[in-house]
């Protein structure tokens, strides 16, 4: 006897089409990662940076504004990767 999850697996199987992507395709999916992997590394070194200063010169309020945008600078650009794959994964059966 299966178990509800099993059969619940099984219903989304059927109902969602799996997509098989190229070598090329996942390459493309990687770029994209490694360009804004690369894009939050030279944010949070630059505004980590500036945090240390800000600290040392006793700049508080200049510290808690900069880990505010420190992370929302993140999920920003978390978010432009996620959607610029998703614009790339929608071309991948159309041409």
């Amino acid at each position: 006897m299966k178990s509800a999850y099993e059969l619940a697996m099984e219903r989304l199987q059927k109902s969602s089409a799996t997509v098989t992507l190229t070598a090329e395709e996942k390459a493309q999916l990687a770029e994209i990662d490694s360009s804004f992997n690369a894009k939050i590394a030279e944010r949070k070194i630059f505004l980590t940076d500036e945090i240390r200063k800000a600290a040392a010169a006793g700049k508080f309020d200049d510290v808690e504004s900069l880990e505010k945008q420190l992370a929302a600078d993140v999920i920003r650009l978390q978010e432009d990767c996620q959607h610029k794959k998703e614009k790339l994964r929608a071309t991948f059966g159309a041409g």
